[in-house]
């Protein structure tokens, strides 16, 4: 999933008479290093060099990044080959979370068919002791069925002793239902994955888009925002709630599909879907923007005989320490809001962006 957070090698074990390779600073390269002999170690080696010439610390989390950005550029062959490399790789963390997520909720809706079906043997038995009171008072009628009428008159007392311990055992699973809806509600809250679209939720959005806001002020590098919605001219124009629903979906698959594993790409709400773009300027994401449109544009959805072709809308703001969270999603949501009197192109660039931009 785009967004994925690298495993941190544990550099505290590293003995303080371990031997450190250091770089030359004319050549760039490394001494007390042999030369790279493949491919992903000459493109590992070009990423270093790419992170010190843009000045950024060489972290394990800004390698990634600019592992991901530099390979976009590569020949399509080295990108098969990195990549079948990558999927060897362990899921990250927050893959873990959301499988973790999923099992919770899978597990909570076992449960409540369990206490369902319980319910419904309950409400059988209380159903069985109410025949049997119906056919001993069919049987009293009659002057010849004392044995039988006794017999039924003892088994009804033992279906009404098996009623109550029963509904003391349901009332005990109820209860029990409840704390289990408690835990997992508590724990809905605390979630960072968006079952509905399969993305990320607005919850993991702000937290990464304020780390990402501490990240620029330190480091001072440039990262973007983008805002993405289905064309309002396609919403208004289908009043079939679940075919939108299915178009909506579709537009997150695709962005999962084109994102980098760098980016994180989360559901706002109500449809609005947002990617931060680490490491990418305005311009830059002005290109992904026409890039993702593009993509969209040809893929089609069919309606009855009717056959739809997907539009969407897109907002475009700079990430920057000197905007709040929130100021930066107003930023995106407004940029959005006049792509779509846009007749040129289907994004814009937020006014205050494009005002910084151009001075």
């Amino acid at each position: 999933m785009a967004g994925n957070l690298r495993k941190r090698r544990d550099i505290t074990a590293v003995a303080s008479d371990t031997e450190i390779p250091s770089f030359d600073a004319t050549t760039e390269a490394p001494t007390g290093l042999s030369e790279p002999t493949s491919d992903l170690e000459m493109y590992s080696k070009e990423v270093l060099s790419q992170l010190i010439h843009d000045n950024l610390p060489p972290t394990p989390n800004n390698f990634s990044l600019y592992f991901d950005r530099l390979l976009e550029d590569k020949s399509e062959s080295l990108r098969k080959q990195i990549n079948s490399v990558l999927e060897f790789e362990d899921n990250s963390d927050d893959e873990k979370t959301i499988e973790l997520e999923k099992s919770l909720k899978s597990g909570f809706t076992s449960i409540k068919s369990v206490l369902q079906v319980t319910a419904n043997v309950y409400k059988n038995i209380a159903l069985m002791e109410k025949i049997l009171v119906k056919r001993r008072a069919e049987l009293g009628m009659t002057s010849d069925n004392t044995g039988v009428l006794s017999t039924i008159t003892s088994l009804d007392q033992d279906v009404g002793k098996l009623n109550n311990i029963l509904k003391k055992q349901v009332d005990h699973m109820k209860e029990l239902y409840q704390d289990t809806a408690t835990i997992v509600k508590n724990v809905e809250n605390e979630t960072i994955y968006d079952n509905q679209f399969g993305i990320y939720n607005k919850r993991y959005l702000l937290n990464k888009l304020e780390q990402e806001r501490n990240l620029i002020e330190e480091f001072k590098h440039t990262s973007s925002l983008i805002t993405i919605e289905l064309s309002k001219e396609i919403e208004e124009s289908i009043t079939n709630q679940k075919a939108l629903l299915l178009m909506t979906r579709t537009i997150a698959r695709l962005l999962m599909k084109t994102s980098r594993r760098s980016d994180v790409v989360a559901h706002y709400g109500d449809g609005v879907f947002a990617m931060i773009l680490k490491h990418t300027d305005i311009s830059n994401a002005q290109r992904a923007s026409e890039r993702l449109c593009d993509l969209v544009s040809t893929s089609n959805f069919f309606l009855a005989e009717k056959e739809i072709q997907l539009k969407i809308s897109i907002g475009i703001a700079n990430i920057s320490h000197e905007r709040s969270v929130e100021e930066t999603l107003v930023c995106g949501l407004n940029a959005m809001e006049y792509a779509y009197g846009n007749d040129d192109e289907d994004y814009a660039v937020c006014s205050k962006d494009q005002e910084t931009s151009e001075n």
